[in-house]
């Protein structure tokens, strides 16, 4: 069975979440056009969102469905 560590796990997820970090940031600025609120809601959002997805990752690294350990058949 091919499996993710939780270094890759948690590579994964901080990569991630620096990506939606700047669109929330962007998103927050732009309607509120208050960079102290933006700062405040993207470093919130940042924190919650890693370790929910860390979690979420690991939930289905234990799901079986849509997984394969054939190799792919040459043809």
């Amino acid at each position: 069975m091919i499996k993710e560590n939780h270094r890759r796990s948690i590579a994964k997820a901080l990569t991630w979440r620096v990506t939606g970090t700047l669109d929330t940031f962007l998103l927050s600025f732009l309607i509120t056009r208050q960079l102290k609120f933006a700062v405040a809601i993207s470093a919130t959002e940042l924190v919650t969102k890693i370790v929910l997805y860390y979690f979420h990752e690991r939930i289905w690294e234990k799901v079986k469905w849509g997984r394969s350990d054939a190799a792919p058949a040459n043809g």
